[in-house]
């Protein structure tokens, strides 16, 4: 059995991450609106990447630790922009900000 960490793509821009265990229905959930009470519970987004982990206590760990992510960082993840991801990961109490 595996289990899913995905990121959409919502229509204000922000991104949404989720886990499950059959990534198809669980986006039709959210396509269906069927959870007018959820964060995403419209046909308005996009998926934008899919991690397949086969135990689920992984695929928690790794959820929770993108949601803590800024924005930008996400986006490099989206993009496999590794570069980006790593320079986005440091510590800026010891490496300070990089410019933007």
């Amino acid at each position: 059995k595996f289990y899913y960490v995905y990121i959409l793509l919502c229509s204000d821009g922000s991104y949404y991450t989720g886990m499950t265990n059959d990534l198809d229905r669980r986006l039709m959930q959210h396509q269906s609106g069927s959870k007018k009470d959820s964060y995403i519970f419209s046909e308005d987004f996009r998926a934008k990447m899919a991690l397949q982990c086969e135990n689920p206590k992984q695929a928690i760990k790794i959820e929770k630790q993108i949601k803590g992510w800024t924005r930008r960082k996400k986006r490099a993840l989206i993009e496999e922009n590794w570069d980006d991801l790593v320079a986005f990961s440091r510590n800026y109490t010891e490496y300070g900000r990089p410019e933007e």
